[in-house]
């Protein structure tokens, strides 16, 4: 039966819709917990101590943060393959251009796979410098606060993370009001609301995370 469902484009966007779900959830509990920097180096290293002692005494040390993060690979995972599955399939159906022209979509849609592609790097190197310190010159374990500050005071730590996170917010704008309609959520009633909902949740994800080098550039957390 599972595999029946895996099988059909329908049971891929599904599985795309809830690992999307599951990831915009993430983002937006990640994008709160980010903006405690700019209440100081004590309540943010704090904050990062407290997401590894969550469960405690039931769940041992970082236990639920490695709990959390497992299911996060598994909807990054499902998220990546079933995309890529998708988009050969429809390339396979279409094996030639178009006569007449299609109607020209919006720039998110245009731009989900390089997005995605892009977001999917991000992660990587997110990962490294600030998880695990490999390209991080200077990584302090246990200092989250100083290690962001130390990402943010380079240009191309800059760089990169602004990118991503314009790309991350044209990529929540299209993905929620898609996942949204393969679950049928959408109607002829609720769709304006469902795109409003999309934009605002783009908007604020993007200015959100945003904030945080723009915060340590202008000096603001310091």
């Amino acid at each position: 039966m599972a595999r029946t469902v895996w099988d059909s484009t329908l049971g891929k966007k599904t599985v795309m819709a809830v690992s999307g779900l599951i990831m915009l959830l993430y983002l937006v509990v990640h994008m709160i917990g980010n903006l405690k920097i700019f209440f100081g180096a004590g309540e943010f290293d704090h904050y990062a101590h407290w997401l590894r002692t969550v469960g405690e005494p039931f769940m041992h040390y970082e236990w639920t943060l490695w709990l959390v993060r497992i299911v996060l690979v598994a909807a990054v995972v499902a998220h990546a393959v079933s995309a890529y599955q998708l988009s050969r399939r429809d390339i396979r159906a279409r094996p030639s251009k178009y006569v007449h022209k299609r109607p020209r979509a919006s720039y998110a849609t245009r731009t989900m796979r390089w997005g995605g592609v892009i977001l999917g790097l991000f992660i990587v190197w997110h990962i490294l410098d600030l998880t695990t310190g490999t390209v991080h010159p200077g990584f302090r374990p246990g200092h989250p606060y100083q290690n962001v500050l130390d990402t943010f005071s380079t240009w191309y730590g800059n760089v990169i993370y602004i990118v991503a996170m314009l790309a991350l917010g044209l990529h929540v704008r299209h993905g929620f009001w898609s996942a949204a309609q393969t679950l049928g959520a959408g109607s002829r009633t609720r769709d304006r609301a469902l795109k409003t909902v999309a934009n605002v949740l783009a908007l604020l994800l993007t200015a959100g995370f945003i904030a945080v080098p723009v915060g340590v550039m202008t000096g603001v957390v310091s």
